[in-house]
């Protein structure tokens, strides 16, 4: 049978994250003691484990078929793949960093400094771009400590909440790109393991559309049901059903949980009660 191979990170958040997903998708993997390469039971899919920086050689090489690494990898190791899907989760951006204690005047300060990194190919293009003159020094590991041991004049690196930065008296001067997870794929995938790839690209869509929305149900008087129907930003006509009561319906509706408190006070004003929300897993449209 067919198999779809998909690598991805073997730890950390993106890992966390990727494995929530496809979790969310109904696909279950075997357990067991391989931990690089684990099939699934319910999906024509076998997951690969790698280091994040890996996952874009592997996918060009056609070791794995298709991949979920950061953009920041990405766009580091500029390999020959294809960006399939942006997932929208583990966002993170790609900033340069110095010590806090430094006036920062510009781009130009960046002129004649050494600067620390794990991406050095994003950086060089940047400082090319800028006409910046830097001398660019290669670290893998923690690159936040190189300026406080003096093996550099400033940083670029990975930052999410910037704690990081500021445990080690950093502070973020320039943002270079904005990462997220992304989906991609081998240039020449066969027929086959597109239409695979397909379907899982259905289930990852029915799982987002439904991320943070909610259905609600609400009794509400028959007359306001035009006004209620305004207030509500619904995806769309909402449902409408009678109620043995007379004069009165039952209105549902599917919304964004941040949505939905926007409006519940106006929603109480057209005389809505009884109102349930509901959590969705899925939502297929």
């Amino acid at each position: 049978m067919m198999v779809l191979r998909i690598a991805v990170q073997a730890k950390g958040r993106l890992f966390e994250d990727t494995m929530a997903l496809i979790n969310e998708t109904g696909i279950k993997l075997e357990s067991g003691k391989r931990l690089l390469l684990l099939p699934a039971r319910n999906f024509p899919l076998e997951v690969l484990f790698l280091r994040d920086d890996d996952i874009p050689q592997s996918v060009a090489d056609g070791v794995a078929d298709v991949g979920i690494v950061g953009e920041n990898e990405y766009a580091e190791k500029k390999k020959k793949v294809l960006i399939t899907k942006r997932l929208g989760f583990s966002k993170c951006r790609l900033s340069l960093a110095i010590p806090k204690e430094i006036d920062y005047p510009g781009i130009q300060w960046f002129n004649g400094k050494v600067i620390a990194t794990s991406y050095p190919e994003i950086l060089r293009d940047f400082l090319a771009e800028k006409n910046v003159s830097s001398e660019v020094h290669v670290i893998t590991g923690s690159v936040e400590v190189a300026p406080g041991i003096g093996l550099s004049d400033a940083i670029f690196d990975i930052v999410s909440s910037g704690s990081t930065l500021v445990t080690n008296h950093l502070k973020e001067v320039e943002v270079l790109m904005k990462s997220e997870a992304l989906l991609i794929q081998h240039p020449e995938l066969s027929k086959e393991k597109q239409l695979i790839l397909n379907e899982l690209l259905f289930r990852i869509e029915s799982v987002q559309l439904a991320e943070d929305k909610k259905y609600v149900l609400m009794n509400v008087p028959s007359e306001n049901i035009q006004q209620i129907t305004e207030v509500l930003p619904g995806i769309k006509s909402p449902t409408v059903l009678p109620l043995a009561k007379e004069g009165w319906s039952s209105l549902h509706v599917v919304i964004k949980e941040k949505e939905f408190w926007d409006v519940i006070g106006k929603l109480k004003l057209l005389g809505a009660e009884g109102i349930l929300v509901v959590p969705i897993e899925k939502m297929i449209l």
